[in-house]
C-alpha cells in the first residue's frame, strides 16, 4: 500500500523501513544500541521499542559525549493548535537526553510556518498557539537553566540573520524537490525552511563557539535537516544532527498521524477526563466485530490504538505489554478491557501534565528568547 509523509501531512500505513531508504537515515543498529547503554548507563524505553529507530550522524554526538565535549539539543513545533500527545512523545525523549548530557535545548516555536501553511488560520492565532504549546513544553520538565524557548515572530530579528545566510545557499529547484512546492506554493513557505535551519546554528552563534546540534523530532520532520545539512558547512558550521521517532498513530486507525486539526484522532493536554473517556471509547481497535468471534479468533494488536497508545506511551513494564498482545491474540482480553485500562492512564497522566501546565504560567517568561 502507498504512504506519503511530508513535514505537513501523512497518509496510509507508514513503512518505515522503507522511509530509511528514502529519505536515506541510517536506521539505529544493536551496535548503537549497546553504545547508548553504555554512555548513558540504561536505554530509554522509546530506544529499546524501537520508537525511535533511525538518525543521522549520532555517532557523532556520542563521540563528543565519550570525550565530554559540547553539544545542544534542538527540536520544536508548529502551532496551529493545542499540543496532543503525538508531540509530546519527542519532547519526553529530548528531556531524557538533555537530563542524560546537561545539554542546552533550543525549542522553535513556528508560529510564522503555520500561518503561511494553514489557509484559515491568522498569524494572531498561530502566535496565541505558540503561547499555548510552551506551556506543555514547560510541563514536560526541562531544566529552566538550560532550556530557550522561542516563537519565530519574536524572536525574527536573530533568527532571520542566520536564515539570510542560509536562503543564499539554498535554490529554488532544491526546495522544489524536497518538499514538493509548485507555482502556486507562496514564497513565504519557500522562503521558510531557511528560518527552519537557523536554530541548527543558534546555539553557536550565542555561545560564541562552534557547536552542532542534535534534533530529536519525528521524521516527517527530516526533509529541513536534509536541506539544512547540505549548506551547513559552506555557511561555517557542523552539520545538524538527528535522532528519529516514528509517528504515533490516530485514534481512528494505524493509517497516519494525530492531527491538531482533528479532534477526535487525538489526544490533547487540555481534553477533559470527559474528553478523555469519550475518545478512548470510540478509537479504533483490533477486534472482531462480536464477543464470540473475539474469543475464538482473537484481536489484532498490531493495528490497535489502543494497545499502540499502551506501547508508545502509557506501559513502561516490558512483561505486562507483551501479556497483554498475546491476551490479544489469544482471544483472552476483550477491546472494552484495553480501553478501560487505557484510559485511567491517560487521565492520570493529564492531571499531572495539566497542574504542572498552570504553573508553567507563572515561569514561562523565564525561558523565552525575545529579540
Amino acid at each position: 500500500m502507498e504512504f506519503k509523509v511530508t513535514p505537513w501531512e501523512v497518509e496510509g500505513i507508514v513503512d518505515y523501513q522503507k522511509l530509511i531508504e528514502e529519505f536515506g537515515t541510517t536506521p539505529i543498529d544493536e551496535k548503537m544500541l549497546e553504545r547508548i547503554k553504555k554512555d548513558f548507563g540504561e536505554l530509554h524505553l522509546f530506544l529499546k521499542r524501537k520508537i525511535f529507530f533511525s538518525h543521522r550522524d549520532f555517532d557523532m554526538i556520542l563521540d563528543r559525549i565519550e570525550k565530554n565535549q559540547k553539544f545542544a539539543l534542538y527540536t520544536g513545533r508548529g502551532p496551529s493548535g493545542h499540543t496532543h500527545l503525538g508531540h509530546i512523545m519527542p519532547w519526553i525523549f529530548t528531556k531524557y537526553l538533555q537530563d542524560k548530557t546537561k545539554a542546552n535545548l533550543y525549542f522553535q516555536l513556528t508560529d510564522d510556518e503555520k500561518f503561511l501553511h494553514e489557509r484559515e488560520m491568522t498569524i494572531e492565532e498561530t502566535h496565541r498557539f505558540a503561547y499555548e504549546n510552551a506551556l506543555d513544553v514547560i510541563a514536560v520538565g526541562f531544566d529552566p537553566e538550560r532550556t530557550f524557548i522561542f516563537s519565530d515572530i519574536d524572536y525574527a530579528k536573530t533568527l532571520y540573520n542566520i536564515a539570510i545566510k542560509v536562503a543564499k545557499k539554498v535554490t529554488f529547484s532544491t526546495v522544489k524537490a524536497v518538499f514538493g512546492f509548485e507555482n502556486s506554493t507562496n514564497i513565504g513557505m519557500i522562503f521558510y525552511p531557511s528560518i527552519q535551519a537557523a536554530p541548527c546554528f543558534l546555539p553557536s552563534i550565542l555561545e560564541n563557539e562552534k557547536i552542532p546540534v542534535l534534533i530529536p523530532a519525528a521524521i516527517d520532520q527530516d526533509p529541513y535537516w536534509r536541506v539544512t545539512r547540505d549548506v551547513a558547512e559552506k555557511i561555517g558550521y557542523y552539520k545538524p544532527t538527528a535522532i528519529h521517532c516514528t509517528l504515533l498513530p490516530s485514534l481512528q486507525g494505524a493509517s497516519g498521524k494525530m492531527s491538531a486539526s482533528d479532534p477526535d484522532s487525538a489526544i490533547f493536554t487540555v481534553d477533559t477526563e470527559e474528553d478523555v473517556r469519550r475518545k478512548v471509547r470510540n478509537a479504533f481497535t483490533g477486534g472482531r466485530t462480536s464477543l464470540k468471534e473475539q474469543r475464538e479468533l482473537g484481536g489484532d494488536p498490531e493495528v490497535c490504538s489502543v494497545f499502540l497508545y499502551l506501547y508508545y506511551l502509557f506501559e513502561e513494564d516490558d512483561t505486562k505489554i507483551e501479556e497483554r498482545r498475546k491476551s490479544c491474540l489469544n482471544g483472552d482480553i476483550i477491546c472494552g478491557e484495553c480501553k478501560a485500562y487505557l484510559t485511567e492512564k491517560i487521565i492520570r497522566f493529564l492531571k499531572e501534565h495539566q497542574k504542572r501546565r498552570e504553573k508553567a504560567k507563572d515561569v514561562i517568561e523565564d525561558f523565552l528568547l525575545k529579540d
